[in-house]
């Protein structure tokens, strides 16, 4: 089992920037490939960003490229998530995931085995 608790989600003016920390805990937590996904309200969650366990590769959503960045610490058993240039449309809950003993990419939902509560995201114009 891996437990995920997000933090630092919030409300920041377009343009803004957020930093969200994923804390995750658990027998498997320090070889997970881990992602973010979000979901804005009357839509399906969305993939974001991934990291591989090593942190050696990171794949990103084209709507995020060059905005966002991924990244882990394995030491502290966290990922990250930086926001930069902050858009509304990026308003969401934003969901960090996990995939116990994974090598690769959790480029789609179904592929997380592990999901945190979620932040919430607010871009204001």
């Amino acid at each position: 089992q891996v437990q995920l608790v997000e933090s630092g989600g919030g409300l920041v003016q377009a343009g803004g920037s957020l930093r969200l920390s994923c804390a995750a805990s658990g027998r498997t937590s320090s070889n997970s490939a881990m992602g973010w996904f979000r979901q804005a309200p009357g839509k399906e969650r969305e993939f974001v960003a991934a990291i591989t366990w090593s942190g050696g590769a990171t794949f990103y959503a084209d709507s995020v490229k060059g905005r966002f960045t991924i990244s882990r610490d394995n030491a502290k058993n966290t990922v990250y998530l930086q926001m930069n240039s902050l858009k509304p449309e990026d308003t969401a809950v934003y969901y960090c995931a996990a995939k116990g003993g994974y090598a690769g990419i959790i480029s789609s939902a179904n592929l997380a085995d592990y999901w945190g509560q979620g932040t919430q995201v607010t871009v204001s114009s």
